[in-house]
């Protein structure tokens, strides 16, 4: 998979192993995990699976995070993307396969408007390159500014649900109502 997408301030491609220190940064920091299940990664050889993971699902299902890189200063940041979810394992608010709109920051880059920035140039690849139907997006009810940024973007509010013990939000966006007044 060969994915370059550049906007205002970042550029999205494929994460590579080179991004190795990058995520080892983001997945290792416990800030990061507040509102992923409060366990971060402890060594750089937990931050090379992931990468490993990512590389399976480009493989596999043709579609993964992105790295997001900023321009002005060339880092890697975090990543955001898209992801397709399949199997009970991944099974949220009662759905077994999904594309699925996400963003995973290093702290210092919170605050900027990265996620929104990345996950519009996200969703707009996912319809228009990858002709996908419906984008979802998840998190949890006390993640006040991941859910800021799902509505930003355009996602419509669905329901509540429960995942492993955590209430969460989910949000849905058809390919047709792409595009239209986003709240």
């Amino acid at each position: 998979m060969k994915v370059y997408i550049e906007t205002e301030r970042l550029i999205l491609r494929e994460i590579q192993t080179t991004d190795l220190d990058g995520m080892f940064e983001l997945d290792s920091n416990p800030d990061v995990h507040r509102y992923l299940g409060n366990n971060p990664i402890k060594t750089k050889e937990q931050a090379e699976d992931v990468i490993k993971f990512i590389h399976k699902q480009y493989d596999n299902l043709g579609i993964g995070r992105f790295a997001a890189i900023e321009k002005s200063s060339g880092d890697f940041i975090g990543w955001s993307g898209i992801k397709l979810n399949t199997g009970k394992k991944e099974m949220l608010n009662g759905k077994t396969e999904f594309y699925d709109i996400g963003y995973r920051f290093i702290p210092r880059y919170w605050g900027k408007g990265y996620a929104t920035e990345s996950a519009l140039a996200a969703m707009d690849y996912g319809f228009k390159e990858l002709n996908i139907k419906t984008m979802c997006g998840a998190a949890e009810i006390d993640n006040i500014a991941s859910n800021v940024v799902l509505k930003k973007i355009g996602l419509q509010f669905i329901n509540e649900f429960e995942f492993e013990d955590v209430k969460a939000n989910w949000y849905e966006l058809k390919k047709e109502d792409y595009g239209k007044k986003m709240s």
